[in-house]
């Protein structure tokens, strides 16, 4: 399995980021963004300003505002905002050669079906491979080449192979594995957790307090990651502890700067409406939660979280109820 042209599906922060990567590495890419302005703009300097400035795009990197122009592309790669996957996937399903190999790399769940982002794409194209790609991946560090691994999963052995082969590199290290859900599941719901861990950084209640937090989201995570399907041991890999540490902690974490500005009184409409990117653990919350009350799993933080986010809840009300809750057992 060869692959000579890739689409990029998703000009934002990540999008641009392996764009970037991928082209350094001698690949044909085409960058699809929805915004004609904001493409133009990108074409004309070749930087995205707006979402990754002072990295250059490569000269192999077209980009273009018309989704026809990825037709042909035998690797496409989904970097959109979550709740834009469907849409976008549809757009393209006139274009998309037969052979095409679908690699998720949108961290979420879809509001109200709880559905993955590779569910969706198998759902839309049933006789296409589709593979995920997910991990402590922030977007600036890969961008400027520092040592980054991430985590691959396909349920097809040798598309699994070829993909690892022709996406990674020294720099870009890719650990595969033949399971989705779990690599999706953790990559969405860190983004939860961060929101939290950011509260958490806004009231400055220090290195123990964020540590059990952390430690506890885990916990969480697990429990409700394998009541959705996930593998246990995936949740401790690249995709589980990894993602969330990274962006529980990290200073470029959209969603731990979210809740950090969430604790440090600002309202969320506030911070949203200066935000260019999208923090994909609001909407993520509001998935989570609703898969947590179907399956009837105890989601302590993801619950607060989705009081604050999408109930109004003040956040220093949310940590008394989470701290006031009755002592337990550790239990993982």
């Amino acid at each position: 399995m060869k692959f000579k042209r890739t689409a990029i599906l998703g000009a934002g922060s990540w999008g641009t980021a392996l764009a970037v990567l991928w082209a350094k590495g001698g690949h044909e890419i085409v960058l699809w963004g929805h915004d004609p302005g904001r493409v133009r703009r990108l074409r004309a300097i070749r930087e995205n300003a707006d979402y990754l400035p002072n990295v250059k795009l490569p000269a192999s990197i077209t980009v273009t505002s018309d989704i026809a122009n990825c037709a042909g592309a035998d690797l496409v790669v989904f970097v959109t905002p979550s709740i834009a996957v469907r849409s976008v996937a549809e757009s393209i399903r006139l274009h998309l050669s037969a052979e095409a190999v679908l690699l998720s790399c949108t961290k979420g769940i879809e509001h109200g079906t709880g559905m993955r982002m590779t569910e969706i794409l198998v759902e839309l194209f049933p006789s296409h491979t589709v593979a995920v790609l997910s991990g402590p991946n922030l977007a600036v560090e890969v961008s400027r080449d520092l040592p980054t691994a991430t985590v691959l999963g396909c349920h097809q052995p040798e598309a699994l192979e070829a993909l690892q082969q022709h996406l990674g590199s020294a720099r870009f290290r890719i650990y595969s594995s033949d399971e989705t859900t779990g690599i999706e599941l953790g990559g969405a719901l860190k983004n939860v957790f961060a929101i939290a861990a950011g509260i958490s950084d806004g009231f400055g209640l220090g290195d123990n307090s964020k540590a059990a937090l952390v430690t506890r989201s885990l916990a969480e995570l697990l429990r409700l990651g394998t009541a959705m399907g996930g593998k246990a041991r995936t949740f401790y890999g690249l995709s589980g502890a990894g993602d969330l540490i990274a962006t529980c902690f990290s200073q470029h974490s959209r969603n731990r700067r979210v809740g950090e500005q969430l604790g440090r009184g600002q309202s969320l409409s506030q911070i949203t409406s200066t935000m260019r990117m999208v923090a994909e653990g609001i909407p993520t919350t509001k998935s989570a939660f609703e898969c947590a009350r179907r399956l009837n799993i105890e989601t302590p933080i993801i619950d607060q979280i989705h009081g604050i986010v999408h109930e109004g809840k003040p956040p220093e009300q949310a940590l008394e109820d989470l701290l006031g809750r009755d002592q337990k057992s550790e239990r993982f």
